[in-house]
């Protein structure tokens, strides 16, 4: 049983990677986006970045969805930015993440239990080429102009987080086929 979400900024390519990866493993693929409440989509359509008040109900809403498709025994891939630290905690631990006190968010004496434990999926690389296909995508209600911000808040993952970081300068086969490769050796 595995969930997988393939994080980074807007641009990064988490929906094209997270979809084909989905595909090639035949699991359930979830675009993050989808379930962005219509206020935060006007907000980024006028160029107005999501702060945390914006973001919390939202990433409690994945978290949610997660965890239905984990009691279900799906295996699961969601495309989600999950820029900060906290906000992958949430993710994997719904409202009681929103104050992380490690990096699973659990109180340091309790072990998180193997069972919600996500693999974050992080599609790191440069601002000129992020911004250069974002100047190319078409109909998207995240503007260009935002990547800064998102650039700005993004707090990469690092240990004792559950990651891997994948550049996203390779083809996209080359980058599904990496991810495939770690998911199928570490899940079996």
């Amino acid at each position: 049983m595995a969930l997988l979400v393939v994080m980074g900024v807007s641009g990064s390519g988490k929906s094209t990677v997270g979809s084909h990866l989905a595909k090639k493993l035949g699991w359930k693929f979830h675009e993050g986006d989808d379930y962005h409440p219509e206020g935060n989509k006007r907000k980024m359509a006028e160029g107005i970045p999501l702060n945390d008040q914006d973001r919390i109900p939202w990433l409690c809403c994945l978290h949610d969805m997660l965890m239905r498709e984990y009691t279900s025994g799906q295996n699961t891939v969601l495309a989600c930015s999950a820029l900060k630290k906290m906000y992958r905690c949430i993710l994997e631990n719904g409202e009681a993440g929103i104050n992380c006190q490690n990096s699973s968010g659990q109180p340091e004496d309790q072990e998180e239990p193997a069972s919600r434990k996500i693999l974050f999926i992080h599609l790191d690389g440069p601002m000129d080429l992020i911004a250069q296909r974002l100047a190319k995508r078409k109909g998207h209600f995240m503007p260009p102009e935002l990547l800064q911000s998102q650039f700005d808040a993004l707090e990469a993952p690092a240990t004792p987080e559950n990651f891997i970081t994948v550049s996203l300068e390779k083809p996209v086969s080359e980058i599904v086929s990496i991810i495939e490769e770690y998911v199928r050796n570490r899940y079996g």
